[in-house]
């Protein structure tokens, strides 16, 4: 005879992780020890953390920023598969989503340093070519065949919750939901065998509060808005989402995008992309590579208008090619 649901002990486990929190849900039997997955979930992140942030000086991905052109870099299997990634979802985006943006972030302040205007107008004319140009990834190798400052900041965390998710698979939990800061990934089912539900957060620069429910099994959503980090520049908010044709903060854009997709990682870059690109092209990027996507956008009457594609999102036909890198 299977366990009932009520058998089950929840467990809900954090810790910190890239200035915010990383956090994981299931249910175990009575004896199960939850210390070993915790450690191993904070470890987990803190290398996610180590090799990819732009926060820390000696992390993996500022000593490639400060790398010389043309030289060959080794660089940790981590570190490899998010720019392998990146750099994939950039060229399917059409630059959409590029991760030779460091530049322009730190620039108008949304990395360690507040905004500089100095470095804002070099960002601003500085020649750009997308990250998948100008860089070789060879396995676990990579050159700049030109001068770009990286950023994985529109990946890392999706990649985080991936690796979250896939230590708790080796700890042996298959029903789970994982996430960082509003990025999340659902594993299996709740106790009782119903999806596990997640909120899309409404843009609202005051408050917190949904906008919609969703329910998730076996996938990853993360959302993409102007509403939590942005600049003020005479009297107008810029969200902290960059335009790679330009080096600034875009100067429209929908006020938030959601993607579900089959991996964090995925979700989250494909969340920028199509915030850049807007719901009109965004959207069809959306059906080119099966994403469920929900569009939020502002109305002159201050109210927010939906638009959503996908079998989760609406009522029409999801599209048949596969989304990138399943």
């Amino acid at each position: 005879m299977s366990k009932m649901s009520t058998d089950l002990i929840r467990h809900a486990l954090n810790g910190p992780v890239m200035g915010t929190r990383w956090s994981a849900l299931f249910f175990a039997e009575p004896d199960f020890d939850p210390a070993p997955v915790r450690a191993a979930l904070q470890a987990a992140v803190e290398v996610v953390d180590a090799q990819m942030s732009t926060w820390k000086p000696g992390s993996d991905l500022m000593r490639l920023n400060a790398a010389p052109v043309g030289e060959w870099q080794d660089i940790p299997s981590d570190l490899a598969q998010v720019l392998d990634l990146g750099l994939a979802i950039g060229r399917a985006s059409g630059g959409a989503f590029d991760i030779g943006m460091g530049d322009a972030v730190r620039a108008w302040g949304f990395g360690p340093a507040t905004a500089d205007p100095q470095a804002i107008r070099t960002a601003m004319q500085a020649p750009r070519r997308p990250a998948h140009e100008v860089l070789d990834l060879d396995g676990n190798r990579l050159r700049k065949t030109a001068p770009i400052v990286l950023d994985l900041n529109g990946i890392a965390k999706g990649y985080g919750v991936d690796r979250l998710a896939e230590v708790l698979y080796d700890h042996g939990i298959r029903n789970a939901l994982a996430g960082i800061d509003g990025e999340m990934r659902a594993m299996g089912l709740r106790p009782g065998g119903t999806p596990w539900t997640i909120a899309v957060e409404a843009p609202d620069r005051d408050r917190r509060a949904p906008h919609s429910i969703l329910t998730l099994q076996n996938a990853a959503v993360a959302t993409s808005g102007d509403y939590r980090h942005w600049v003020t520049v005479e009297g107008r908010n810029l969200s902290h989402t960059m335009d790679p044709r330009r080096g600034t903060p875009l100067l429209a854009s929908p006020a938030s995008v959601s993607v579900i997709a089959p991996t964090c990682a995925m979700a989250d870059a494909w969340a920028t992309a199509l915030m850049v690109r807007g719901a009109d092209a965004g959207a069809d990027l959306a059906r080119t590579f099966s994403l469920g996507a929900l569009f939020l956008m502002r109305d002159d009457a201050g109210g927010v208008q939906s638009l959503g594609f996908g079998c989760l999102f609406s009522d029409e036909a999801a599209a048949t090619a596969p989304a990138l890198g399943d």
